[in-house]
Formats: C-alpha cells, sequence, structure tokens
C-alpha cells in the first residue's frame, strides 16, 4: 500500500528520510531540506548582506547541492550575496580534469563567475608528480594542506569575504572520530565549529552551511533534483586514514541512524581542561600564512619535494625548520631516513 507523505499528507511518499525516518514527497523533501540549511545559516549567523562569498566547488555532489541550494536561498530570502565559483585543480590526470568540467557546466547553469587555481601555478607540483615521489602512504597529507592553502589563495584573488564549504554532517562527526583516535587536541577543539575566523591576513574565513545535512540526504536531493555533479572519488585516496572513519560511522549508523549527529554534538560539547597546553596560532617564517611553527606544514612540505627528501614534513619534522630557514644542508643520516618511502 503507498506510503503517504507525512507533511502535507496529500502526495504519495517517495523516500523515507535517513536523518528523522520521516516519509516524504518530492516538494516536501525539497522545501525541508532546504529550510533546514536556510535555519542554519540564519541561526549561526553565517553572512552578513552584501557579502561577497566564493562557494568551493569540485564538481562533486556536495558541492553542487550547497551551490545550487546557496543560489536559491539567496533569491528567496534575499541574502543579498554575491556568489561565486572557487575550484582547486589537483593535477590528478583522469579525476580532478574530468571533475573540473563538471565545475565549468555548473558556472553556467547557475550563472556565477569561476575561478579555477592549480597545484602547479601555485606550488610547481601536480599531485600527479607528487605522488610519483612519495608513493600512494601519505599522499593525502600533502594534497589535504595544499588545497586549504589554494582556496585562500584562490578567494584573496577573487577578493571575497568568505568562503563556504561542502563539508556535511558525516565529514564533521568522521573528523571528531579521526581526531579523538589521534588524540589530536588542538584539531579536536575546533574542527566542528561551523565557521572559522581569521586575523590573520591570507586567511579567508570559511563556514559549512552544510553541516548538518546527512550525505544520504545531499545524494537523494542531487538526485531527485536532477543535478549535474561528478561522482568518482579520489584515484589516490583509497589508502586514506579517512575512510577507515568513514567505514566505522557507517557501521554506527546502521544501528543508530542518529549516531552522526550524537558524535557531532559530543564533539561540540568537548572542554579542554584548564592548564593543558595549546598550541599558540602564528604565522610562516616564509610564507606568511597561519603556523603554530617557524613554518607553515605547506612550506616544509615543498621543501621536502624539491630537495627529493619526501618524508621531510610527515611526522615531527619541527627539528629541521632552523636548518631549513638557514639553507644549512641536512646530514647524511637524515638524508637517509627522509628519502626512505613506504609505497
Amino acid at each position: 500500500m503507498p506510503v503517504q507523505c507525512s507533511s502535507c499528507s496529500e502526495k504519495r511518499a517517495v523516500l523515507k528520510r535517513p536523518k528523522t525516518g520521516h516519509s516524504l514527497c518530492k516538494e516536501c523533501f525539497f522545501w525541508t531540506f532546504e529550510e533546514e540549511i536556510h535555519q542554519t545559516i540564519v541561526s549561526a549567523k553565517l553572512f552578513k548582506p552584501g557579502e561577497s562569498v566564493g562557494i568551493a566547488a569540485s564538481g562533486g555532489k556536495d558541492s553542487t547541492v550547497l551551490a545550487h541550494v546557496m543560489k536559491v536561498l539567496n533569491e528567496r530570502y534575499n541574502y543579498g550575496l554575491e556568489l561565486m565559483l572557487l575550484s582547486v585543480d589537483e593535477g590528478i590526470t583522469g579525476y580532478r580534469d574530468d571533475s573540473l568540467e563538471t565545475v565549468k557546466r555548473n558556472q553556467q547553469q547557475y550563472e556565477l563567475p569561476l575561478k579555477i587555481v592549480s597545484y602547479e601555478e601555485l606550488y610547481g607540483w601536480t599531485m600527479d608528480a607528487i605522488v610519483k615521489q612519495v608513493g600512494l602512504k601519505n599522499n593525502c597529507t600533502f594534497c589535504g594542506v595544499f588545497r586549504r592553502q589554494a582556496l585562500d589563495r584562490g578567494a584573496i584573488m577573487l577578493k571575497v569575504g568568505k568562503i563556504c564549504t561542502g563539508h556535511n554532517a558525516d565529514d564533521v562527526a568522521e573528523t571528531v572520530l579521526m581526531n579523538v583516535l589521534r588524540g589530536d587536541i588542538a584539531r579536536l577543539r575546533r574542527c566542528t565549529a561551523i565557521s572559522t575566523d581569521s586575523e590573520n591576513e591570507g586567511v579567508v574565513p570559511r563556514c559549512k552551511p552544510l553541516k548538518y545535512a546527512y550525505e544520504k540526504e545531499i545524494v537523494l536531493y542531487a538526485y531527485f533534483k536532477k543535478l549535474d555533479y561528478f561522482s568518482t572519488e579520489c584515484i589516490y585516496s583509497p589508502n586514506a586514514y579517512r575512510g577507515y572513519a568513514r567505514t566505522y560511522l557507517k557501521d554506527l549508523e546502521s544501528v543508530r541512524p542518529s549516531s552522526i549527529m550524537d558524535v557531532i554534538h559530543s564533539g561540540e560539547n568537548l572542554s579542554v581542561r584548564e592548564g593543558v597546553k595549546m598550541p599558540v596560532q602564528g604565522t610562516c617564517s616564509r610564507c606568511g600564512y597561519i603556523s603554530s611553527q617557524k613554518l607553515c606544514k605547506a612550506c616544509v612540505l615543498l621543501e621536502g619535494l624539491n630537495r627529493g627528501l619526501p618524508k621531510l614534513g610527515i611526522g615531527k619534522h619541527h627539528r629541521f625548520h632552523d636548518k631549513i630557514l638557514s639553507q644549512q644542508p641536512l646530514t647524511e643520516e637524515e638524508e637517509r631516513k627522509l628519502k626512505a618511502v613506504d609505497f
């Protein structure tokens, strides 16, 4: 027997919301999904009227849904935002080049300006070249660090006041779990923040309008709206640490659907005991980017690549900062350890 929509009680339900278990028709699901994101934006005061906002666009489901919903809500509620698309080309043949074609189509569909910045342009390296040197074990470290900085540089080129990313509830919960497992108190303290502000030059504030949206519902929204998005996973990410956290979270969700929100709320309510030493945020001596060390992670990773020492930026590299800054050569023993790569 057909199930009626639990919201309007008029149309036939086409889905059961993973987040709440409610049976909804397409129109009610669209409205509910969009209204929840609107409430997230309003309650957290994510934007100011007249603000220019860069939408981090990869061509995937999250950023495509984010761009679509931001455009819809901006027009529906007159946010007064100037929206733009910002993409990063990591230089991954057969993956990023294809997804960027999707972003270019999104630009035409949503009639938004688009800026693409590339690793090769910013760092002189592509991820294809980096993987050839470092292998598939720590490549995600390089990509994540470089991408964060590349987004800021692209945002500065666009002169936007804020970047919004497509991080969803699943992503935030995974990050909480990863930081707990690594014992990373500093990141655990800030990973659940819906927006980040920085007084440092060269760092553009970021926000996550989809913070409380389940990944499954984002997929359903994109499917029923027939949005144009790229669905292939990165060819270099099968061994990423996040993948194990994701699998664990999915197992929890299958038993208790509220697990995702429970993990996020736990992360939001964690407090650090007084007296615990926390990293002090400063700036990189070389590039001026935010860093709690003399050199930022990106500069150390780049130094390692350029010296042919791919492990230089992996793990505890702080002891090498003085040598790098003064351009001193490393000892033969240090170079031997840093050249060793586990493929």
